[in-house]
């Protein structure tokens, strides 16, 4: 008895004098060095070593003990939480408070009140409460975002005015823009699926230092879910399950992660399935059929139907549904003290997605099309990223990055009355190759010298054909014969090939201002080359043209006091022409794209100014920011003439139809606001809203720009109490008058909104513009415990009928969506 006392003494006496403490990243799980540890007096004081370990023996278990490091925010916690979680803390680098860690702008950490740019981050949490369909979804409920559909399988996102191959998206470091990013309206944002995101970044404005082309509206950066190190063996599961009543969509994902001490591995499996899109039944707007399905064609899944079909629910969207596949599989191996490497497989493909605008076209009273699908849509993405920590006075931490990006698209069509099918189909390959390095010029990182290369070549090959049904007893079985068919991009292959380098600065010039400054120079390469001239005759079969552009910024950031932040930013940007802006065709409305091999590339220069208010400890923030941003030498699509000065006619599919060509013209401008709140109520309520206004007009032809949005906003208020968290919101619109559409380009789609003189002989005299509408919704989850959770949305509460601006699919009806997650 007296030898076992003996050694519980020793014991006790050992936990009490040596308690060793491991200090780790939240997000990695590689452990942190050089952490200050002390108490509220100040009277202990420690720092981790260089394998992130501390003795906290010293502190009592009451005692509140404070970690901090210069890159993470400030933990407070006590001895006995600390060894309920077996002696590790986690940091983060994200503040409790409304001071986001961003890493987009500059690609390294950087907090926000360095950074002169409005910017938006969704995390992993918000998204998950969020619980959006599609990342179009996901997009559409940021502040300052508006997102258009042509049909349910897409999302194009407009930021200020800017839209499709003017905004850049970018997935894990590479860029998803590619030779082929179109002008008008673009849906590739959607094969990224919400359920593999760790969190959203969007900067707002000419971005184009870092990035390069495209950026002229902003960035969109989705970061996708990276595995955790561990010091122990462990095996981490996740399943998640959704189902929403408005299109019967089940959507499962499972999430599996494998930690090691010196790897880790994170596999995730998504697979969604929409049905068709049930649109609200009450119309506040006036327009008793605006937007109904009346009739629609049953010629999909192989089927043959001769004739279109009558609706017996015309709110229900028929040919609206698809699934969709997704898989992340991603490696975190540390390679040495100061080496890391991410392997990053991804991998999207879809059904057919029914284009519903087109589907719904008529053709003298009638439908036009029996077949208008996108074919499967394919994202492959294959990079590896080395991320390195030298300590060299030259450089400090720097991220290479190699992609590999194979994209493939199709359109296949086939009008009623006609057995002609044809198909479309174009595969991009993308080979890239990012360097991005920072060297901080002092100890304190008040001055950090950031400098990067980035080298991109697209090779794009597009073909086309046709084939005729062979039709028997009602069933198609197979085909009689085959014809030519004008293909979308060159048919004898292009490539464009992008390169550049970039310099950033940023220093402190004082306790309240900060001064961010950037230059980047790039050079493009792209050639075209075509056979076929059966349909469209060129001057020039095969072209090559050289581009090359030098694009700045500079930002000031101003904190008066801890309270106050003001921003100011000067930028340029620019964006080359690709080969959908040279070489597309295609027909909608009546107006044949044909190729223009003359374009050149259009700059935008903005100006933008931001205030941020914070209120009881940084725990309440009002924000607003205004820009102004002048287009020179833009892009815009319009009518090519014959020499008679009559509009040039062109056979596309057996029709004849206006030659329409992407064309640079003068200048313009786009201006607008954004102003929003977030914060904390209380401990329990929080709250946020923001409001956008956009204007846009060119200044050579006095005509609106297109893609501008109406005034947009939203509201939301939750609670949260232990395990139960509820929240509402209120969306709204304001209506977009027939006049300020762009009615030339077509992009707006203004013959998609309500005729309210069917006998004006011109259009702005024919049509309403936009509606505008209000929806309300309610949401709540609930925690049963650590590893299971239900939540529920109850959107468009009043089942309000309501198209969003230059969208030609009705916007959900009343929609009740039920999500659970088990982790294990």
């Amino acid at each position: 008895m007296k030898n076992f006392l003996i050694t519980i003494a020793l014991f006790l006496s050992g936990f009490s004098f040596s308690q060793s403490v491991k200090v780790v990243d939240k997000k990695t799980g590689k452990v942190v060095k050089n952490v200050s540890i002390f108490n509220i007096s100040e009277t202990i004081s420690i720092t981790t070593d260089d394998k992130g370990f501390a003795d906290i023996s010293g502190f009592t278990n009451k005692e509140t003990i404070i970690f901090s490091h210069l890159s993470y925010a400030v933990l407070s916690t006590t001895k006995s939480k600390i060894v309920s979680t077996n002696n590790i803390v986690y940091l983060a680098k994200q503040s409790e408070q409304l001071d986001e860690i961003v890493i987009s702008l500059f690609k390294s950490d950087e907090k926000a009140k360095r950074i002169a740019e409005q910017i938006a981050v969704v995390n992993a949490r918000e998204i998950q409460q969020l619980s959006p369909q599609t990342s179009a979804d996901l997009l559409a409920s940021i502040p300052g975002i508006k997102v258009q559909k042509s049909q349910f399988g897409g999302g194009s996102p407009v930021i200020r005015g800017m839209e499709s191959n003017r905004v850049l998206l970018v997935v894990d470091g590479v860029r998803m823009n590619n030779a082929i990013y179109r002008k008008g309206h673009l849906h590739n944002a959607i094969s990224v699926t919400p359920n593999m995101l760790d969190k959203t970044e969007v900067v707002f404005g000419p971005s184009s230092v870092l990035y390069g082309s495209d950026a002229l509206g902003g960035v969109i950066h989705y970061y996708t879910k990276t595995p955790k190190l561990s010091e122990t063996n462990e095996v981490k599961s996740q399943f998640f399950s959704r189902f929403s009543t408005v299109n019967q969509e089940i959507t499962s994902n499972y999430l599996a992660e494998v930690r090691r001490k010196k790897w880790a591995s994170l596999t995730s499996v998504s697979f969604s399935d929409f049905g068709d899109l049930m649109a609200g039944k009450n119309r506040a707007h006036g327009f008793k059929d605006w937007g109904k399905v009346f009739y629609y064609s049953e010629n999909v899944n192989g089927n043959y139907n001769q004739n279109p079909t009558a609706n017996t629910n015309p709110n229900l969207q028929r040919n609206t549904g698809y699934h969709q596949t997704d898989i992340l599989q991603k490696f975190f191996i540390t390679l040495t003290k100061n080496t890391d490497l991410k392997v990053n497989i991804q991998y999207s493909t879809s059904s057919n997605i029914p284009r519903f605008d087109r589907l719904t076209e008529l053709s003298n009273g009638n439908l036009k099309f029996a077949e208008w699908n996108y074919g499967p849509q394919n994202r492959f993405l294959a990079a590896t990223q080395f991320l390195i920590n030298p300590g060299k006075k030259w450089l400090d931490k720097g991220t290479i990055t190699a992609a590999y990006q194979h994209i493939e698209e199709s359109r296949i069509q086939r009008k009623f009355n006609s057995l002609k099918r044809s198909y479309r189909e174009e595969e991009v390959a993308v080979y890239s190759l990012n360097g991005d390095f920072s060297v901080p010029l002092t100890s304190d990182k008040s001055r950090i010298f950031s400098y990067g290369f980035e080298l991109a070549y697209n090779d794009v090959n597009s073909k086309s054909y046709g084939k005729e049904l062979a039709i028997s007893n009602g069933e198609i079985n197979g085909f009689s014969n085959t014809f030519n068919v004008q293909s979308r991009y060159p048919d004898d292959g292009s490539s464009y090939m992008s390169s550049a380098l970039y310099l950033d600065y940023r220093q402190d010039l004082s306790s309240k201002a900060t001064l961010n400054s950037g230059i980047r120079f790039t050079k493009t390469h792209l050639e075209a080359n075509w056979l076929d001239q059966t349909f469209i005759q060129l001057e020039n079969t095969n072209i090559r043209t050289d581009n090359s552009a030098i694009t700045a910024t500079l930002g000031y950031v101003y904190k008066p006091n801890k309270n106050w932040q003001i921003n100011s930013v000067l930028s340029s940007g620019f964006r080359s022409p690709n080969i959908d802006d040279v070489g597309r065709v295609r027909e909608k409305a009546g107006n044949v794209t044909i190729p223009n091999i003359n374009v050149t590339p259009e700059f935008a220069y903005s100006a933008e100014i931001g205030v941020l208010k914070y209120f009881n400890d940084k725990k309440f923030r009002l924000g607003a920011n205004v820009y102004y941003t002048l287009l020179d030498n833009y892009i815009q699509r319009d009518f090519v003439y014959n020499t008679s000065g009559t509009i040039k006619q062109v056979l596309f599919d057996g029709e004849y139809g206006n030659a329409v060509s992407n064309q640079n013209k003068g200048t313009a401008y786009i201006t607008g606001f954004t102003a929003n709140y977030l914060g904390k109520l209380s401990n329990s309520w929080n709250t946020s809203g923001f409001l956008t206004f956009t204007e846009g007009r060119t200044y050579d032809t006095n005509l609106p720009m297109s893609s501008i949005p109406p005034l947009f906003g939203q509201f939301d208020v939750s609670y949260t109490l232990n395990k139960l968290a509820l929240g509402a919101n209120v969306r709204f619109n304001a209506k977009k008058d027939i006049k300020d559409f762009n009615i030339v380009e077509g992009i707006d789609n203004h013959d998609l909104t309500p005729v309210v003189n069917a006998n004006a002989t011109e259009d702005i005299l024919k049509y309403y513009g936009t509606p505008s509408w209000v929806t309300v919704g309610f949401n709540g989850s609930y925690e049963f415990s650590t590893n299971f959770s239900l939540q529920a949305r109850l959107d468009n509460l009043l089942d309000q009928h309501y198209i969003e601006f230059a969208s030609g699919v009705a916007a959900p009806g009343r929609n009740l969506s039920l999500s659970f997650v088990a982790v294990f």
